[in-house]
């Protein structure tokens, strides 16, 4: 049956709910389960969490398993609707959009190096859940490769490798350009990478389904097709009002990321930018053409572009390519921007222009007007937001310290959770907008900037 509704645009629509399912290569490679029932009738909770995805489902295990919570989990449609489906796998040591000696400059080097052991404990934390639970997600090659794009960008790299070598003494190898082009892909807008050797590549729905079935199994409640229509408190008390049915709940955890409206709770509104990601995904390359595009390793790559790209080899021997999307969400379906993706990869990898496109999927991810994620609590309302588009591995160290925070366990001295996600300056102006506008200019200007110089 075709779906006559309009694109979600989270700065638009009131509410997410009855959105249809993404179509992306991820949904044709795991058949989703049968829909939870909705919220019925009036139930009642210590903690509410508002979202199914990656933070919302890790928070709910936790208050289960780490401190006997009673919780409830609230999905506006189905599980494996928002971000955490519609990503690229990307397991990562890091989130949001400032790179470490940057965060030394804003703080202090041991700030930077408490926020970097969090990204670290991250990502031993994705892979510890994986295998714990044995979550079968196309756990691909270690490895993070940052391709620098122009010389400038190259010598910021070294410089880099070299600032996470002296402060962390972790491993940060910098690889010129032959190298690169010899044993890893023979990238044409390539001047030399940077290797970190903890990254790693999954299937992105497949990781959520997994977490899905760990937090049923652990007896913690998760409502389908129970979208929040309403939030009013009460005696201390919130009331969070579905279609069918009514939760009454001590706390509340806001886990809706980027595809939480703009008028949703006093705490996040107006205090982040959804920004539109595209992925595409090419049909299987044949031993000759991987061996004629020079690309030998699927380990996760993404260049040093403002407007970035990112990319890694499937286990299916597609390519996956990713980049920014449409600034309006009535966009989102437009072709035009798959398509500029495929023509931004055959500048890549020339010998593949002549490959068709098999997916083209968008999806949302938050920015914060700080570059940094926050997880943060106030007056029992607790929220993760702000991953720009890197919270694969950080939404399960977020979702954690949320539990924790929940439990009234006191949270690291870092800005990640000390510091409540900051407003933009335009917020008394009409907020999608003013909104809109700069992130066009934004992008007009990341273009010339990242296409110049």
């Amino acid at each position: 049956m075709k779906n006559n509704m309009k694109p979600y645009d989270p700065l638009v629509n009131k509410t997410p709910k009855g959105q249809p399912q993404p179509t992306s290569y991820w949904a044709s490679t795991i058949k989703l389960p049968k829909p939870n029932a909705a919220l019925k009738g009036t139930q009642q909770t210590d903690v509410a969490i508002i979202g199914g995805g990656y933070t919302g489902l890790l928070t709910a295990y936790y208050l289960a398993t780490e401190f006997n919570i009673d919780c409830h989990v609230l999905e506006a449609n189905q599980v494996g609707f928002g971000a955490s489906a519609r990503n690229a796998g990307f397991v990562l040591k890091g989130s949001g959009r400032l790179g470490y000696s940057a965060m030394a400059q804003r703080w202090d080097i041991d700030t930077a190096k408490g926020i970097y052991a969090e990204f670290t404990e991250a990502v031993a934390r994705v892979s510890g859940l994986i295998k714990q639970h044995q979550i079968s997600c196309d756990v691909q090659d270690t490895g993070y490769l940052k391709v620098a794009h122009n010389p400038k960008a190259l010598a910021q790299l070294q410089a880099a490798a070299g600032f996470i070598q002296q402060h962390f003494g972790d491993g940060a190898e910098f690889i010129d350009r032959n190298t690169f082009c010899d044993q890893y892909m023979n990238h044409q807008q390539a001047f030399g990478a940077l290797r970190l050797n903890d990254g790693f590549g999954i299937n992105p729905l497949k990781l959520l389904l997994g977490y899905k079935q760990m937090v049923q199994q652990v007896k913690v409640s998760i409502s389908e097709q129970s979208c929040v229509l309403e939030w009013q408190q009460e005696g201390g008390k919130h009331r969070l009002i579905t279609e069918s049915g009514e939760l009454t709940a001590n706390k509340v955890i806001c886990a809706g990321n980027a595809y939480t409206p703009k008028k949703f709770s006093p705490i996040i509104d107006n205090k982040y930018l959804p920004i539109l990601s595209n992925v595409i995904v090419t049909e299987p390359l044949t031993a000759d053409e991987l061996q004629q595009a020079g690309i030998y390793t699927s380990q996760v790559t993404m260049d040093t572009r403002i407007l970035k790209y990112y990319y890694r080899l499937l286990p299916d021997n597609r390519l996956l390519f990713g980049g920014r999307g449409a600034v309006w969400g009535k966009d989102s379906a437009n072709p035009v921007y798959g398509q500029r993706l495929k023509m931004a990869l055959d500048k890549c990898f020339p010998a593949l222009k002549h490959k068709v496109i098999a997916y083209n999927w968008t999806g949302w991810i938050a920015a914060s007007f700080d570059d940094m994620p926050h997880v943060f609590s106030q007056n029992g309302v607790g929220y993760s937001l702000g991953y720009c588009g890197a919270g694969v591995s950080f939404s399960s160290q977020a979702a954690y310290r949320l539990a924790q925070s929940m439990a009234g366990v006191p949270q690291p001295n870092l800005p990640l959770y000390r510091q409540p996600l900051p407003s933009h300056p335009s917020s008394i102006l009409p907020f999608g907008q003013v909104k809109r506008l700069g992130q066009w200019g934004y992008y007009h200007y990341g273009w010339m900037k990242d296409r110049f110089g």
